[in-house]
């Protein structure tokens, strides 16, 4: 019904790609596109054009005419086709969608662009050293490199730069202007990239990954740092205990912890120092300063140190690894923590029931099931938790969040442990293995259920006749057989196996 509809409206048809047109002259104008043809030319730069409206829009360019303005903004435009795509960015319209990842545009042109980081297309080369762009102007831009051209100059501090929104993006160190915001929680920045590169932070997209050993991070710059730790050379060490060092002059500070001299003292609470560094973070406790900013989040910080630690968790970063398992982590206290799993040992010791644990964070924590404090409630219903990470948990049973997605084939997971269990099917790691007969598991219960077969231990017995199972499930089948409840057959089409 819709297709007689538009040959009526529209009876001149393209015979090259069946895209109709209301009227001849229209026909005429569109074919120009698969003939090449522009007969229209700018006396002044003598680009040409398929149509007699192009030109005219094309002239406003050389004369400054604006006519189409926002009536919300004042925002003044050459062409009509402008002010529309202008007007999406106070109406929020987005209509043109990425079919494989749902991110939409205000202009079907950057949707195409876009659609170029799922194909991997890069159709603009560098003649000088063949470096691919998906776009023109990047490689344009690139150019510049080559030849050293930066154009645009700031005005307040001469600057130079290669291009004109690097320029912009500049400027607005002087001015403190944030343009840019992010929908999800409302953070600001300067510039399109910043911010776009935050919002992998809401997406947990990691599209720069390390060829050594394989992590994934949300910037390049995150790479390149985390590249550090597979070729950072330490060749000063110490001779007491081992540790190495990038330069002497870290080494000679080391030093100092092993002949306890503190020379620098803080004047305000007389605390000393090996360092004059550590001096200088001292005092801002007393001060309240926080010089160190995160670009993504906002959160400041009183040291470097505590920022770069802080951004792992945007990047996802985690540089320390355990020698004897592999597992990562984001600092080195943590990894001391986890080495005592394989250790067995357990410094800190209940009081009240004699029970060790390896941190005094799980002490506390374990202290709460002799008192019965769960401080940690949900306010929807009621259930409350010893640990505020119980909390945030039990929350996304309300939210339905999934935080959590397996990158092989899309899955989304309320818990991180349940994806690490998940990815083991991509894998096919089977860490559990059974000490009898050497079979391995990718589920440590499905190891205890198959050692029942070696022990013979059957721990579900059936309640009418007294028959023994080594698994839940068999006994719920067995079961039927008293209650002549039938269970329904799959037939061998759909367990996907063929009879013959």
């Amino acid at each position: 019904m819709n297709t007689n509809t538009d040959t009526k409206e529209k009876p001149f048809s393209c015979d090259e790609c069946d895209s109709s047109f209301k009227s001849k002259q229209y026909l005429t104008i569109h074919m120009r596109i698969h003939t090449g043809e522009k007969p229209y030319s700018c006396e002044v730069c003598l680009s040409a054009f398929k149509s007699k409206q192009y030109l005219a829009i094309h002239m406003r360019t050389h004369t400054g005419e604006k006519p189409y303005s926002c009536e919300i903004c004042l925002s003044a435009f050459r062409s009509k086709q402008n002010l529309a795509i202008h007007m999406r960015i106070h109406t929020g319209e987005k209509p043109y969608s990425c079919e494989i990842c749902g991110v939409s545009f205000t202009q079907k042109q950057n949707m195409s662009q876009h659609m170029r980081i799922h194909t991997g297309e890069k159709p603009y080369s560098c003649e000088v050293c063949c470096s691919s762009f998906t776009q023109k102007r990047s490689m344009l831009q690139h150019m510049r490199t080559h030849t050293g051209e930066k154009p645009y100059s700031c005005e307040l501090c001469d600057f130079s730069f290669t291009n004109k929104a690097t320029r912009l993006q500049h400027m607005r160190t002087h001015t403190g202007e944030k343009p840019y915001s992010c929908e999800v929680c409302g953070s600001s920045f300067t510039s399109k990239q910043t911010m776009l590169t935050h919002m992998r932070t809401h997406t947990g997209e990691k599209p720069y990954s390390c060829e050594v050993c394989g992590s994934s991070f949300t910037r390049k710059y995150s790479l390149v740092i985390h590249m550090q730790i597979h070729t950072a050379e330490k060749p000063y060490s110490c001779k007491v205990c081992d540790s190495s060092f990038k330069n002497k002059n870290e080494l000679i500070v080391h030093m100092l912890t092993h002949t306890g001299e503190k020379p620098y003292s803080c004047e305000v609470c007389g605390s000393s120092f090996t360092r004059k560094q550590d001096l200088v973070f001292h005092m801002r406790t007393h001060t309240g300063e926080k010089p160190y900013t995160c670009e993504i989040c906002g959160s400041s910080f009183s040291r470097k140190y505590s920022m770069v630690i802080h951004m792992r968790t945007h990047t996802g970063e985690k540089p320390y690894s355990c020698e004897v398992c592999g597992a990562s982590f984001t600092h080195k206290q943590t990894r001391l923590q986890h080495m005592q799993t394989h250790t067995g040992e357990k410094p800190y010791s209940c009081e009240v029931c004699g029970s060790f644990f390896k941190s005094k964070q799980t002490m506390l924590i374990h202290m709460q099931t002799h008192t019965g404090e769960k401080p940690y409630s949900c306010e929807l219903c009621a259930y409350s938790f010893t640990r505020k990470y119980s909390l945030v948990i039990h929350m996304r049973i309300h939210t339905g969040e999934k935080p959590y997605s397996c990158e092989v084939c899309g899955s989304y997971f309320t818990i991180k442990q349940t994806l690490l269990t998940h990815m083991r099917k991509h894998t096919g790691e089977k860490p559990f293995p059974c000490e009898v007969c050497g079979a391995s598991f990718t589920i440590k219960q499905t190891m205890v259920t198959h050692m029942r077969t070696h022990t013979g231990e059957k721990p579900f017995s059936c309640e009418v006749c007294g028959a023994s199972f080594t698994q839940k499930p068999h006994i719920v089948q067995h079961m039927r057989t008293h209650t002549g409840e039938k269970q329904k057959q799959k037939s061998d089409h759909n367990r996907g196996q063929c009879t013959q």
